[in-house]
């Protein structure tokens, strides 16, 4: 039986692809650095913006500009990170049953602790009542840190928790936590990649996982 549920955010609740895409390469635009596609900003996503920008600079951090990239992203991620960003549909209903059934949630990322809270604060208010993201006072996904810090946040002992996400970052996160993993296939990361990796939970649409969310909670 779980009593609580912790979310991964990009990929697994909203979709921001298009946000990090366009900062990415306004970054590497003002640079004189050739634009990433749309795809491989998708597959570079996970492991927080640095390393996006680790994988979206050319030689990245051997190349004598990318911090002065880094910092390009920074600024325009800062100003347009919810610019086209949004829920995927149905995860807005899906956090209002959790919330109207007493099951607590919270959502941990690798993006940037600022980033991370406004998303969260601006899209979910009060159905998401704790957020936490990249920082230096604790070590990033997959290190369990954050994930533990954001049960003992709700209230709910890790073991009693279900992490959800989208990635092989995902995954690692939840086994070094030592909680079930459920994969959602809607997000960054291709589904047979995701099989390959060791899924062992992994649903297709928001609807599929609302059920084995409240299957999980009622056992």
């Amino acid at each position: 039986m779980i009593k609580g549920v912790l979310f991964d955010l990009d990929g697994t609740l909203l979709d921001t692809l298009e946000d990090l895409y366009q900062s990415v390469n306004a970054a590497l635009a003002a640079c004189g650095f050739p634009e990433r596609t749309r795809m491989e900003v998708r597959s570079f996503v996970g492991n927080g913006v640095r390393n996006l920008m680790v994988r979206s600079v050319p030689d990245g951090e051997e190349n004598p500009k990318f911090e002065e990239c880094f910092q390009k992203f920074r600024e325009h991620y800062a100003v347009h990170l919810n610019d086209h960003t949004a829920p995927y549909a149905g995860i807005m209903e899906l956090l209002a049953e959790l919330k109207e059934k007493g099951i607590p949630t919270a959502v941990v990322s690798n993006k940037s602790d600022a980033a991370v809270k406004e998303l969260c604060r601006e899209t979910f208010r009060d159905l998401v009542p704790l957020a936490i993201g990249e920082s230096e006072r604790v070590k990033k996904k997959p290190a369990p840190d954050t994930v533990i810090e954001a049960a003992a946040g709700i209230g709910v002992p890790l073991k009693d928790c279900v992490y959800v996400g989208d990635s092989e970052v995902d995954l690692a996160t939840a086994e070094n936590a030592g909680i079930p993993c459920i994969s959602v296939s809607w997000g960054f990361r291709d589904k047979e990649l995701l099989e390959s990796l060791g899924a062992k939970t992994l649903l297709d649409t928001v609807s599929e996982l609302r059920d084995c969310l409240l299957d999980m909670a009622s056992k």
